[in-house]
């Protein structure tokens, strides 16, 4: 699949969705109008950095940082967003 995320694009959560943890679904859910998505630790780290002011190269060096044992998590982090950009959770 090639990629189309530009990662030097600033991201934040699209209108209508929240990012909160859930204590209930012990994990960080996204919450829309319709419903609620139940997010992998991962998904959560992601888009907890993606609020506006960091762009994708800022939210990969700020996770490879984080978690230095994960090599090659770029291409992770640009396929989550660009599915999330797909699902319509980001903008």
């Amino acid at each position: 699949m090639t990629l189309k995320v530009d990662l030097t694009k600033v991201f934040k959560l699209n209108h209508g969705f929240r990012l909160q943890w859930e204590k209930a679904q012990d994990a960080h859910v996204l919450l829309y109008p319709e419903g609620m998505i139940k997010l992998s630790p991962s998904a959560a780290e992601i888009l907890t950095l993606c609020e506006g002011s960091n762009s994708g190269e800022d939210v990969v060096a700020a996770l490879e940082k984080k978690f230095p044992e994960a090599q090659g998590i770029a291409n992770d982090i640009k396929e989550f967003i660009q599915e999330a950009l797909s699902n319509g959770w980001l903008k």
